[in-house]
Formats: structure tokens, sequence, C-alpha cells
């Protein structure tokens, strides 16, 4: 428990208002991203392309488009907040398997289901074993922000879990952030460390965003949406057809179809990571993410340490894949390396013995693109004051009225308001 306090307070008591997406398409809203020479992902060697299976959708999805929102809508209108069990054919030992999201077995999660278990078998396999490895570590962060258990496999279906997985859109990491959501959720992104590969520190980060997201629309399926689309288009979706639930959109041309099957495929990853036996799936014990630290006051290269310490080069960056550079970065008097568990008092003892590292310089300035207007879309919920609202997204009272074209401070539940600063 301590350990995880820890790492919650390295990512700071931060409430934000919602930015961009996380998925592999780009920044919702128009917002572009700026880039500069500390965050040019082109000069990480360490990446790797988003593995193609994670963005095929399988064979004929599109006839199940209309089967999904309905079932799916239905489901999200169950409370959240408890354990609900969904009718489906899938037993566990001791009777029904019991999920904590909704979960509903309609033609399009089964589709997903056998995309998964038959056309692509071996990889998904690849990803539930290399997600085993630090499911423990997200159940337990996820726990402590109340976000359900079962969300753990939103992470197969962005990354299969992998720290180096980087998207054409620029997003990176297990939860694949954008730069700019990642920053706002107090992710560290420059041109040494990337956060957003952190396992522990991007967890944390996205069971903050996720809670925001789930706040916001107040049903997991909408939220999970959002987690693809980006927040802003799922509200205008719902605006437009007055709608509250998933259902309610997934059948319009208001949002894309990677969106639209996003959430059941999330479901049929589910389905088949809580029932692995079911499946074929092997259950073959894998090594936990766990490490010591030990604190660095220069830069120093994972080579060098590898060849001081006897510890090998690939295991440093397995524990430290925040690294871009594969090493410590520079002006930093204490910086938290990551070892392997009972080695830290022997790399404490050598590190003056490992020669510092003398960073290539940067590269030039790129040219930064525009930013785009950050106005964002909030949905009035029972209970919300214009005080409150502006209290939790940091606006001004008065301008929240200006933008909104208010004349008084009560707020109707079900009501939009633009949240601009």
């Amino acid at each position: 428990m301590l350990f995880l306090a820890l790492c919650i307070l390295a990512i700071g008591t931060f409430s934000a208002p919602i930015t961009e997406s996380f998925a592999d398409a780009p920044s919702p809203d128009g917002v572009a991203e700026v880039n500069t020479p500390e965050e040019d992902d082109e000069q990480d060697a360490n990446l790797v392309p988003l593995e193609p299976e994670l963005a095929i959708l399988p064979p004929g999805f599109t006839e199940f488009a209309q089967d999904s929102g309905s079932a799916i809508g239905a489901a999200s209108q169950n409370p959240s907040n408890s354990t609900i069990l969904f009718p489906s054919p899938i037993q566990s030992v001791n009777g029904e398997t019991v999920y904590n999201i909704p979960i509903v077995i309609d033609p399009s999660v089964q589709s997903h289901i056998r995309f998964f278990n038959i056309s692509i078998r071996s990889r998904f396999e690849q990803w539930l074993i290399r997600l085993s490895r630090y499911q423990p570590l997200v159940e337990k962060i996820f726990s402590e922000f109340n976000i359900p258990s079962d969300l753990v496999y939103l992470s197969l279906v962005e990354s299969g879990f992998n720290p180096y997985a980087f998207s054409r859109a620029k997003a990176t990491g297990p939860w694949q952030f954008m730069k700019g959501t990642g920053k706002v959720y107090g992710l560290r992104i420059d041109n040494y460390v990337d956060e957003r590969r952190d396992p522990i520190k991007s967890t944390v980060a996205a069971a903050r965003y996720l809670r925001d997201l789930y706040d916001l629309f107040g049903t997991w399926p909408l939220a999970m949406a959002a987690y693809n689309a980006g927040e802003g288009k799922v509200m205008r979706a719902l605006h437009k057809v007055q709608g509250e639930t998933f259902s309610d959109i997934s059948n319009t041309k208001l949002i894309r179809t990677e969106t639209k099957q996003y959430v059941p495929r999330i479901m049929a990853a589910t389905v088949i990571a809580r029932n692995p036996d079911q499946y074929g799936f092997p259950q073959n014990p894998v090594t936990p993410h766990q490490f010591e630290e030990v604190v660095v006051n220069r830069p120093l290269h994972f080579h060098a340490i590898a060849n001081t310490t006897g510890i090998p080069y690939e295991e440093l960056r397995l524990l430290n894949p925040e690294l871009r550079r594969d090493a410590t970065p520079p002006g930093e008097s204490a910086y938290h390396l990551k070892v392997p568990v009972g080695t830290s008092s022997k790399v404490a003892q050598l590190l003056d013995r490992v020669p510092s590292y003398k960073f290539p310089p940067l590269p030039a300035v790129k040219a930064q693109r525009s930013k785009a207007d950050s106005s964002k879309w909030y949905r009035v919920r029972g209970g919300d004051t214009l005080e409150k609202v502006s209290k939790r997204f940091r606006v001004p009272m008065k301008t929240l009225k200006a933008k909104n074209n208010l004349t008084s401070s009560v707020l109707k539940a079900g009501e939009l308001l633009i949240i601009a600063r």
C-alpha cells in the first residue's frame, strides 16, 4: 500500500479537464499536437509500431453494428459501481462468470471472440502473457480509484500492454496516451523520459482518466467509447441525438466504425481473458513486474551499468521503459532507477565505477503546429452547481456564464456546458 501511495504521489494530486483521445487516430476535436525537439518521437529508437492485429476488425463486422449497439446500450443502463452478471453461455467453474463491467454476448462480441480465439490466436496469447506480468499491479491501482478490475483488458485492445508500442497518431505506451492527455494527467514527457511508457505511472494516469470519463458520462460503455474517440466527439453525438447511452449513438454515423466496435472488442477480450481455460489458452506462471530502486545523480547508460554490475542490459530496459535513450536523464540530482529485486545494494556500491554518459546534441527545433481551441463539453449531472463545475475545471464562473449565455447560476441535469478557459 505504501508503495502504491508513493507511486500516486509521484504523479501528483492532479485534477484537470478531459482532453484528447488515446486512440490510433488524429486527436479528436481538431486538437493538434505540438512537436518540440524535447518530445520528438522520431529520435526514440526503442519504440515499435503498434501491432497491426490491434487495428484489424474481424471479417463481417459491419453486419453486427446494429445488434451490438442496442444490446450494449441496454447493459449500460445497469448500475456500474457494483458487480453485474450478464447472462451468457460462458460458464466458470462455480457457475456463470461474473464481470464488473457490462458484458453482453451479442453477434458483434461473438465475432471479436472468434477473431481473437481463431484468426489471431497466437498473437492474442502473447498479449495475455505480457499483460499477466503487470496485471496484479494494474488491478491494485484500479482498486484505489474504484475502477472495475475488468477494465484492465482495455489495455489488451490498446497495445497488448506493450510499454514500447507507438501508434501512427503518436500515442505511446500500454495505455496509448497522446502527449497532451499524458501531460494533463501529470506524466513527464520530454527528450529523456516518457512516463506514458512507465507501467505504474501510466496506469495511475489511466485510472484517473477513466474515472473522469465515467464521472462525465455515467456509464462504462460510454466511458470506453470516449477513451477511443475522445469525449468531445461522444458528447456531441449524444447531444445531437438527445441520447444518454452508447446504443443511442452506436447506430448512427456520428461516431466512427472503429469506436462502434471498440466497446464490443473490449468485452470480447474480457470474456476470453476471464475464461482462458474454456478457450484453451495456457495459464503458465509469469514473473510479476517487481523491482528495487537505486538513486542515480548523473547520466548513466544501461550498457555501462550492465558492464559494471552484471545486470543484463535487456533486464534494465524491461524495468525502465520510460527512459527514452536507455540512460538516466541529465540534470537529475536523484533519479530512481529500477533494478532487479535483490540487486539494489550491489548496484549502489558499484555506481561510482560506472562512467557518466554524454548525450548527443538535441535535434533542431521543428516548426510548431497551431493549437486548436481548447473548448470542451460537459453534461450537467444531478447535484451539479455552477460553482462546483467552476472549481472542478478551474474555470471562473464569470467565464462559464459568458461562454454558455447563462443568466443565473442554476443548472439543469442533462444540459451541456462549454468548458473554456
